[in-house]
């Protein structure tokens, strides 16, 4: 909002508070308490500085301890105006986390974090937004805009590309608070600055092609917007062509593909023990590469006895042979695959193709889920080691940056398979083999501890359960006030968003996914029907002449 004369609004003076605590400020008398929300942003001006927070409380202060118990009557409206701004009055806490110089030297420094505070009676006002501009960059090819603070709808939102892709991110919120939406905005903005290249593991088949909101209609998927730059590979043929749509590659995994490893990740969706984990670890050593598929094979009571050979318990074998089987009703393993998945996805990644694997009637199949993801990310990731490693010995170029985006995140990365997966593995590096994890998830507290301190940016919406929200503002400087902003979003499009990628905690509505977006990265997809028509008629003619 602005003033009378244009400028930033004022909203009142600094009356107290510390660098650890913040800052209280009392409201001018004709501000209205009721549109100082929590998580607005906030500008105060300093005598050599000015500082940039975030309101973390709001209150009422009576400057007359008796008030409370003998209001006065307030139904007289010149009592009323008198009364309030004199002995009532509201004021904001707000926590500084950036400041910057008043001259223009302070254009070249940038903003730097807040390590003072500023005099009492410093003026509070409204934060320009040019102001935003200069903390959070401009919408360009190096930034991706995610959204606006609250109340600041002209005021873009940015986050760098470059540290996006530095450090893993996070994506978090309770059900139906929009992160599907928001991931949307975010591997979209990712496509287009064309800087890294996205392997993303689509559960829901939300991200490749269309799907529908909550409220029925239509949104766009990655390949509508972007066509070629995006490929969809696909576990379930069949589902595609029942929704009319053709997939560029269909995933299948050969038995053989499958180590001891992959299936203790998948203990605790086929009910394994520690015991039976071991066991198959045992089998993969005295068998080999095939130990998998000979296993299965064996149905009677005498081939198992057989396979347990004296060292393993013949309960423990038959246990784990009877839970594997559930593996064989997974159409898309086979004994011989007819292409090599793992090569067609490098393929695509290396020439800069952004791929989204899509598991058409398997959505709500975990194990479908936690065993083809991982199995292909180890892979990628093998291969991406030993391109860095080759590059480090100049014998080859850099691998482009990769970020793999993974739903039900905590089912990887909990304490207990984390180490077992391959993603535990790719967020301990953070991007020293140039790949990087988008993880997305309504359950934070259920990733291991150590990996969510290596998730560098959090973009969080509402989390109601107390242990989430204790996971999400695990190491945040002012994580008690940060606990307030968090509870008070609201439901859907907004986010508390921190760590890496920016230079403070900011609470945003985020972006629209809709027409105006579908315009904004460039999208065929955006235009009606008829304009691509037209498009297409006259580059034909272009090409060929009139006809």
């Amino acid at each position: 909002m602005t003033d009378s004369e244009g400028g930033p609004r004022r909203l009142g003076m600094v009356v107290g508070g510390s660098l650890t605590r913040g800052l209280d400020i009392k409201l001018d008398g004709d501000v209205s308490i009721e549109e100082m929300a929590v998580g607005r942003f906030i500008t105060i001006q300093g005598q050599q500085r000015r500082f940039f927070g975030v309101v973390t409380d709001v209150t009422l202060v009576s400057a007359d301890p008796a008030l409370p118990q003998s209001p006065p009557d307030v139904s007289n409206s010149f009592i009323a105006q008198v009364v309030m701004g004199t002995s009532t009055f509201g004021n904001v806490h707000a926590i500084p986390y950036l400041s910057l110089g008043l001259g223009d030297d302070s254009l070249l420094e940038g903003p730097l974090p807040a390590k003072t505070v500023p005099p009492h009676f410093s003026l509070a006002r409204d934060t320009d937004p040019k102001e935003i501009q200069q903390i959070f960059g401009e919408n360009d090819d190096k930034h991706i805009w995610i959204g606006s603070p609250l109340d600041m709808e002209e005021a873009p939102v940015c986050l760098s590309v470059d540290r996006v892709t530095e450090r893993s991110t996070g994506v978090f919120g309770k059900t139906g608070t929009g992160k599907s939406f928001l991931t949307r905005i975010l591997l979209a903005e990712i496509v287009q600055k064309s800087q890294a290249v996205s392997l993303i593991f689509d559960m829901h088949n939300e991200y490749g092609w269309s799907a529908r909101s909550e409220d029925r209609t239509e949104v766009k998927g990655l390949k509508q917007l972007f066509q070629s730059k995006v490929a969809v590979f696909t576990l379930d043929e069949e589902s595609a062509r029942a929704r009319g749509l053709s997939a560029d590659f269909v995933v299948q995994i050969g038995y053989d593909d499958i180590s001891a490893q992959d299936i203790a990740t998948l203990a605790g969706t086929l009910g394994l023990n520690e015991t039976q984990v071991q066991a198959a670890e045992r089998l993969q050593r005295r068998l080999g590469q095939h130990w998998l598929r000979e296993f299965l094979k064996r149905e009677s009571v005498d081939d198992l006895r057989e396979m347990a050979d004296g060292t393993e318990h013949e309960g423990t074998i038959a246990a784990l042979h009877r839970r594997l089987q559930r593996l064989t009703s997974l159409p898309f393993l086979v004994e011989t695959p007819q292409d090599n998945s793992v090569r067609r996805l490098m393929e695509r990644l290396e020439r800069g193709i952004h791929v989204v694997v899509e598991f058409g009637r398997y959505t709500n199949n975990l194990t479908a889920y936690i065993l083809v993801a991982n199995l292909l990310t180890r892979r990628i990731h093998e291969q991406y080691v030993d391109r860095m490693e080759r590059a480090l010995g100049k014998q080859a170029d850099e691998p482009r940056p990769l970020i793999i985006a993974i739903e039900e995140a905590h089912k990887f990365l909990s304490p207990e398979v984390a180490g077992n997966t391959a993603f535990g593995t790719i967020a301990r590096e953070l991007r020293k083999y140039n790949v990087t994890l988008l993880v997305i998830d309504q359950r934070p507290s259920g990733i291991d501890n150590e990996i969510m301190s290596q998730i560098g940016t959090k973009i969080t919406c509402l989390l109601d359960d107390e242990r989430d929200v204790d996971a999400a503002l695990a190491g945040v400087s002012g994580r008690n006030e940060l606990r307030a902003v968090l509870a008070k979003l609201e439901t859907k499009q907004q986010a508390l968003i921190y760590g890496h990628a920016v230079p403070m905690p900011v609470v945003v509505r985020t972006r629209n996914y809709d027409a105006e977006f579908y315009r904004s990265v460039g999208s065929a997809g955006a235009m009606e029907p008829a304009a691509r028509r037209a498009i297409l008629d006259q580059t034909t003619d272009d090409l060929f002449g009139k006809r």
